[in-house]
């Protein structure tokens, strides 16, 4: 699922929301989360 994740944030069909939401579901990982996006997770 990571890789998925990751090229749907890459070609910007999802936001860091979304990605977000991946780590909240359990899908990817905090660390994989900062991978993808180049920042930290902050749990809102």
């Amino acid at each position: 699922m990571f890789d998925i994740v990751k090229r749907n944030y890459e070609r910007g069909l999802w936001s860091k929301e979304m990605v977000k939401m991946a780590v909240k579901k359990g899908v990817i990982t905090k660390e994989q989360y900062k991978e993808i996006t180049g920042e930290d997770y902050e749990a809102q």
